[in-house]
């Protein structure tokens, strides 16, 4: 069975647009910014778009279908290219599939669209099993609202689960995503990663850069804003010897700067990175992490390192 993200290097992932709360949207950046970020990817040949319902209390997928519609009239071939992926959260209250029908509806209105190609449980809740999720997923293949069925943070037996369900229904897993970077592997320790692999199911790492930690932008003296600075302040001490690594791969490799030489390494351990962009500028960064490959001494080099800077 084919997956639609087969051949996808690179997205861009959309939390920071219409986020306020991590991500200072309507301070640092806004929608022009967006709209230049969107258009950006476009040119830059990035066309998977990640977003989510609770981004920015729906901003997030407002922001994409209002640019959306905007590319269709000035470049509708650019615009039939155009992938998007958003979520479902399994919000405490939402236990039925009458309520994940109605959040997919809201989605696709804020979206504009008919149907959405990739369409995400966002994560688990214990209250509800896996395979109700999974089997509300397949319906709305069955109903074409989507075009591929995903999950989001779950784990080894969680993924097989959902993967099982889809699967009794004729459909496939095409997708989790995960929070894997080189400041966390543990999907690759834990059986996820290898559980994705073995049944086609393709790994979108979210957060590639670590929140910005990857970029070499932050230091302890210089901590990220807001709550990451907060949530951080310990790893800031021993990353540096990572930053440092990343540098002189980067050099390399004709001047790559550390965040393209992190993404590429999520790119050469076969996941989808999606890193963020709030404005035009950091999209024409993260596309320059596409197109070409680490050497397999240069992966094992960075695999060592952030192994040493995790265990601190």
């Amino acid at each position: 069975m084919t997956n639609l993200l087969d051949g996808i290097e690179l997205g861009t992932g959309t939390w920071q647009w219409g986020d306020n709360i991590w991500w200072n949207y309507g301070g640092d950046h806004g929608e022009n910014d967006v709209r230049e970020a969107f258009r950006a990817s476009l040119n830059a040949g990035i066309n998977l778009f990640d977003t989510a319902e609770i981004y920015g209390q729906g901003k997030s997928e407002r922001l994409i279908g209002a640019n959306w519609a905007l590319e269709r009239e000035r470049d509708p071939d650019a615009a039939a290219r155009v992938m998007i992926a958003t979520k479902f959260a399994p919000l405490p209250f939402r236990l039925f599939k009458s309520q994940f029908r109605a959040a997919l509806a809201a989605s696709l209105d804020r979206l504009r669209v008919k149907s959405v190609d990739l369409y995400q449980i966002h994560w688990t809740y214990p209250i509800t099993p896996e395979e109700r999720w999974a089997d509300a997923l397949a319906d709305a293949l069955d109903a074409g609202q989507i075009r591929a069925a995903g999950v989001s943070n779950y784990n080894r037996e969680q993924t097989i689960r959902a993967h099982h369900t889809l699967t009794l229904r004729g459909h496939g897993l095409t997708s989790n995503q995960l929070e894997y970077h080189l400041l966390n592997r543990k999907i690759e320790t834990d059986g996820t990663f290898e559980a994705c692999r073995e049944r086609g199911i393709r790994v979108i790492a979210y957060s590639p850069l670590a929140m910005g930690l990857l970029t070499g932008k932050y230091t302890v003296e210089n901590p990220p804003p807001g709550l990451r600075g907060w949530r951080f302040r310990s790893l800031l001490k021993r990353v540096p010897p990572l930053i440092d690594l990343m540098r002189r791969i980067g050099e390399a490799h004709g001047g790559k700067s550390p965040s393209q030489v992190a993404l590429n390494w999520v790119i050469c351990k076969g996941a989808l990175p999606i890193p963020g962009a709030k404005n035009a500028r950091h999209v024409q960064s993260n596309a320059g992490a596409a197109g070409w490959r680490l050497t397999d001494d240069e992966v094992a080099a960075l695999d060592e390192m952030s192994a040493r800077v995790m265990k601190g």
